[in-house]
């Protein structure tokens, strides 16, 4: 019964990610000619990583957000949208990578294809995600507020410089569709597609790496992961320490000893496997 709740429970919250990755780039019309929408919606920063520069995308990525306000020639804090992040945090922790986030849903297809997997030891592993903390550290906040071009503006450093999910879902379709970007493409591009080359690859064979140590949206929203309204709650007396959730989770969490841990995204998967229902979410403060 616990093998069929998990595979039912998968297959739901794919279509939860798929449709909402729909959902939120559904300017339809922008793939047909390569223009952006810049209509009212683009006011708002969808909850997840989606390019603001994305063909379909109705709504503002959170992070290019962020690092738009440093563009001004004066320094200004992107306290509005910090606000509205620290709330979504503080609602529901990392429920929005595991349930909301198109380019997590791409990763985990990805690892679906059937190749020898890598389990990266677990000293590395743990030293690897400190590297989302530096990226959003330094290239979201660091560098955009404090480095000036000879314009005197910031520069939205992990936008421009390294993220693939942008180089996904805006650069190579607009490239594909407008004629004249082609003959525009230098070395930025290149390497922008270098590092999606790289990490499409290293999702195949690593269960969503970009979110594990690259992915500086993860990193913030895993600060409110002890303290959000959503948690998940463990029954000692339940529990027989079989280790099905620990077994099950693929961001190498163990769900008995650090239950909202800052890894966790909260896809569920391991309170649906757990024989003795010893796991489970809820909004108690405890």
């Amino acid at each position: 019964m616990a093998d069929s709740g998990l595979k039912k429970h998968r297959i739901i919250r794919k279509g939860v990610q798929a449709g909402w990755g729909i959902l939120s780039n559904a300017h339809f019309k922008g793939f047909l000619t390569a223009s952006i929408y810049k209509g009212p919606l683009k006011n708002f920063c969808v909850p997840g990583m989606n390019c603001y520069s994305c063909p379909g995308a109705l709504g503002a990525c959170p992070i290019g957000a962020m690092q738009s306000v440093f563009d001004a020639r004066k320094r200004k804090f992107a306290f509005y949208v910090v606000g509205y992040l620290a709330a979504i945090g503080l609602l529901v922790g990392r429920f929005i990578c595991g349930w909301l986030c198109l380019f997590g849903l791409i990763e985990e297809l990805l690892y679906m294809i059937p190749t020898p997997k890598i389990r990266i030891p677990e000293k590395a592993d743990k030293a690897l995600r400190y590297l989302k903390y530096v990226f959003l550290l330094l290239f979201v906040f660091g560098l955009p507020f404090f480095y000036r071009t000879e314009l005197g503006t910031g520069d939205p450093f992990f936008c421009k410089y390294i993220c693939p999910v942008g180089t996904l879902e805006a650069g190579l379709p607009l490239v594909l569709l407008d004629s004249s970007l082609k003959a525009a493409i230098g070395a930025l591009f290149r390497w922008k597609v270098f590092i999606l080359i790289g990490c499409i690859l290293a999702s195949i064979f690593i269960y969503r790496p970009f979110c594990k140590y690259v992915c500086p949206l993860g990193a913030f929203y895993s600060l409110f992961q002890k303290v959000s309204l959503l948690k998940m709650s463990f029954d000692e007396n339940a529990c027989v320490h079989c280790g099905t959730c620990a077994r099950t989770c693929k961001m190498n969490v163990d769900p008995v000893k650090s239950p909202n841990s800052a890894e966790c995204i909260r896809c569920g998967e391991c309170v649906k496997a757990c024989p003795k229902n010893a796991l489970r979410f809820n909004t108690q403060s405890g």
